[in-house]
């Protein structure tokens, strides 16, 4: 029984971990601040007729 034990409480300490590990992960990537999103290359726009 007492491997029993062992092993339930293994399973809720790596499952809490886990939870613990994502929400630290999306905390910080929540924490970080967004890039703007411009482009690295521009093209000049051509004539609309070629």
């Amino acid at each position: 029984m007492s491997r029993l034990l062992a092993a339930a409480l293994t399973v809720v300490a790596a499952a809490a971990l886990a939870v613990g590990a994502a929400l630290g992960i999306v905390g910080l990537l929540d924490r970080t601040p967004d890039q703007p999103n411009t482009p690295l290359i521009t093209y000049e726009q051509a004539g609309q007729g070629s």
